[in-house]
């Protein structure tokens, strides 16, 4: 492979590691196309995912301009030489397209292309794409094809990594839309057992002054105070909801900043006195910052919610290259181990599956009527 500027086993290693750095589906695409391009040395290279309507879910090229592109128009569909990698499953190598009798034409701001090697992308029986390239940079053999069996067996390789780089791809997408939705189900529950009971107080406590204004007008103006009252705070647990369910703006903030300023809506929005104190911290790696933001989360949510705590105090200090974050509650308190009997969890398992998945680890400190500590310490980078 030594002729080949992209050849050569760094090369392969290099395009390997490229696809196996991504996580989103369309980045991955990209990764590969790209990297299948270089590799071979060709001028064009595309790779398209294929719906179940006879057309392509998603479509990616490398070697076309972003201009020639939108002139190309609507993306294929399955047919022709296509169709056939995806219903075949088998290589496809040619020395001009134009001459195969599959070839079906292309729209008039399409690229000419002429010699063509394509694969299917295959995770175990089932075709999760075609990858293919055209027109190799280099001299053809008179009549034959730029693309050598070499190339093929170095394409079919790739093939199969980027078939497990997007099948990854795909089961973190998959994994993050149910982490998503989870969230948005515990928040629904909040804001039912919060607001929905303070919007009913108001409404009842509402009818009461309008039945008195006539016959006691100062209670009924006392009724009145206590319904805006009863309005603000549900404005304020509508607020904390909104907070939660925003995604964590810890690249525009930091942990620091993010941190403060939600423990200050939580602290307006529950009669519990919520406090934060820091001291040292320095950045972490995003993985690092997102774990402990989100059992921050848990454990505040624990303790505003099930612990009858009138104070709940966060503390996130440094500790050698890494962090310790602490949530005390002076609270009820509870048994842990009744609580796993009981099958109830109180969201240790997220909490912990969290600090394990950064290299941390979690202690829960608790008994009935001596309040709670939760305590995560993960690493620095």
């Amino acid at each position: 492979m030594s002729h080949r500027p992209g050849s050569g086993l760094a090369a392969v290693s290099t395009a390997l590691l490229a696809m196996s750095r991504h996580l989103e589906v369309r980045d991955v695409l990209k990764t590969i196309v790209a990297s299948a391009r270089e590799l071979l040395d060709a001028e064009y290279a595309a790779l398209g995912v294929p719906d179940d309507h006879g057309g392509f879910a998603q479509f990616v090229v490398d070697g076309v301009s972003d201009a020639q592109w939108k002139a190309i128009g609507p993306l294929p569909r399955q047919h022709g030489i296509l169709a056939s990698m995806l219903r075949d499953a088998k290589p496809e190598r040619l020395a001009d397209v134009r001459t195969d009798p599959r070839f079906e034409g292309w729209p008039a701001a399409h690229p000419d292309m002429s010699d063509f090697l394509g694969l299917p992308v295959k995770d175990g029986d089932e075709i999760m794409g075609a990858l293919f390239l055209a027109n190799k940079r280099c001299p053809r053999p008179q009549g034959g094809c730029g693309f050598t069996e070499e190339d093929e067996e170095l394409l079919g390789i790739l093939a199969q990594h980027a078939a497990i780089a997007l099948t990854n791809a795909r089961l973190y997408e998959r994994s993050r839309e149910l982490t998503i939705a989870e969230e948005r189900s515990r928040l629904a529950h909040e804001l039912h057992d919060a607001v929905s009971q303070k919007l009913f107080s108001l409404r009842l406590t509402a009818q009461a002054a309008a039945a008195l204004v006539d016959r006691d007008p100062d209670r009924a103006k006392r009724e009145l105070q206590q319904v805006a009252q009863l309005a603000a705070e549900a404005a304020d647990e509508l607020r904390a909801a909104v907070v939660e369910l925003r995604p964590a703006a810890l690249d525009e903030d930091g942990l620091i900043n993010t941190l403060r300023t939600q423990i200050q809506v939580l602290d307006r929005a529950h009669s519990a006195r919520v406090t934060f104190d820091t001291c040292g911290i320095r950045a972490l790696p995003a993985p690092q910052e997102e774990a402990l933001l989100r059992v921050a989360q848990e454990a505040l949510h624990n303790a505003l919610r099930h612990s009858g705590a009138a104070e709940v105090d966060v503390a996130l200090v440094r500790r050698g290259q890494g962090a310790v974050l602490s949530v005390t509650d002076n609270g009820k308190g509870f048994e842990p181990r009744a609580v796993r009997r009981a099958g109830r969890h109180l969201g240790l398992v997220s909490m912990r599956d969290r600090a394990s998945g950064v290299g941390g680890r979690l202690k829960v400190e608790s008994e009935p009527g001596k309040g709670t500590t939760v305590e995560m310490e993960v690493p620095g980078g």
